[in-house]
């Protein structure tokens, strides 16, 4: 996306909309049964993790660097060293991720183009 288009985070709908990505993945984690084994990752009360991935893909997307600003340099796959991804947990995170993104009512260029990014960063957290 060249600095003249709109950032992905303006896209979705600037904070509000990001919040509500990061809200319906998480319901979509808590609903679905093929993401019990990622849901099992995470704590039973899920605000820390809201506010992480919130914070984190605002800056992601191009919006105001807010995980940057509060945690540091995101050190993604250093965080995610202490839990088993393999391909079954990516591919369950992907699958909240793409519905979440189905729903949140972007256009499909900016889905796939976001989906395809995640998809890529996501597979990177795998160490197993």
């Amino acid at each position: 996306m060249s600095g003249a288009e709109q950032s992905a985070y303006a896209a979705l709908g600037g904070e509000g909309g990001v919040r509500r990505l990061v809200d319906r993945f998480y319901e979509l984690m808590d609903q679905l049964p093929r993401a019990r084994a990622i849901r099992a990752l995470h704590p039973a009360d899920l605000r820390s993790s809201r506010d992480r991935l919130f914070k984190f893909l605002s800056g992601w997307l191009g919006g105001p660097p807010l995980y940057m600003e509060q945690y540091g340099h995101p050190r993604l796959r250093a965080r995610h060293l202490p839990f088993p991804i393999g391909e079954d947990e990516r591919d369950a995170w992907l699958m909240c991720m793409a519905q979440a993104l189905a729903e949140s009512g972007i256009d499909e260029p900016l889905r796939d183009h976001l989906f395809h990014a995640m998809s890529q960063l996501a597979d990177h957290m795998r160490n197993q």
